[in-house]
């Protein structure tokens, strides 16, 4: 066991106090809802910080079925509201982790099997608070933000997913 400092002598750093890790003034630094292919790239990009440690990244993409069944089609639409409450979600995880920065951007129109549905990241000063920040924010956007898909099953059914 190591022994205490004595009486008068600053006591070890605690990883809490340097300026970086606490949460940055703006982190949001990408937010859109597009009809365009997606990138990871890009994504990753808007969330480099000097002061973070960790960045938690998930990319979502359309597969090949859903439920059991094959899906041959898929489209997302959005409600006009879609990139308000987005942001919404945003500044929630932001307010909740000390986020240095955070990006997310969702596809809509009609998309095929291995497209980027959408990309979230976060970056942190750790490792867990970025992984924790990042789910909260996948998880919220897919819960909260008014975005529907619409899936095309090989038996000719049809389901809207979120609606």
């Amino acid at each position: 066991m190591a022994p205490h400092p004595p009486s008068g002598t600053p006591s070890p750093r605690s990883h809490h106090d340097h300026p970086g890790e606490l949460a940055a003034g703006d982190p949001i630094r990408l937010l859109a809802i597009r009809d365009t292919p997606l990138s990871v790239d890009e994504v990753f990009a808007a969330v480099g910080d000097g002061a973070a440690g960790g960045t938690a990244l998930f990319v979502g993409t359309v597969r090949d079925h859903d439920g059991g069944a094959d899906v041959t089609g898929l489209g997302y639409s959005a409600h006009p509201t879609a990139e308000a409450e987005l942001r919404r979600v945003a500044e929630k995880v932001s307010a909740d982790f000390p986020v240095r920065a955070l990006a997310a951007v969702h596809r809509v129109g009609e998309l095929v099997v291995g497209d980027l549905a959408v990309v979230v990241a976060v970056s942190c000063p750790h490792r867990a608070e970025a992984f924790e920040a990042c789910r909260r924010l996948i998880d919220d956007l897919k819960r909260e933000v008014p975005i529907w898909k619409h899936q095309t099953f090989a038996d000719g059914t049809q389901e809207w997913v979120g609606a």
